[in-house]
């Protein structure tokens, strides 16, 4: 088992499948944020271990399905 520092998380958005939700960005600000249409914008794309919990939420609460984390 990796540790949890160890786990690299790479965080996508699709912008196309976006429904300018928000949660990913008030779930993690630090990873997400939304442009001017409201459509998802990633600002770290491998996140610090500290936001990776926020991160794995944000992926969980998107009704769309546009935010996903993966491990690498």
């Amino acid at each position: 088992m990796t540790a949890p520092e160890q786990v690299v998380l790479r965080v996508t958005g699709d912008r196309n499948v976006c429904v300018g939700a928000g949660l990913c960005a008030l779930t993690a600000p630090e990873v997400f944020d939304q442009d001017d249409d409201g459509l998802v914008t990633v600002l770290t794309p491998r996140p610090e271990p500290r936001a990776h919990r926020a991160a794995r939420q944000a992926a969980d609460l998107c009704p769309s399905g546009a935010v996903r984390v993966t491990e690498e």
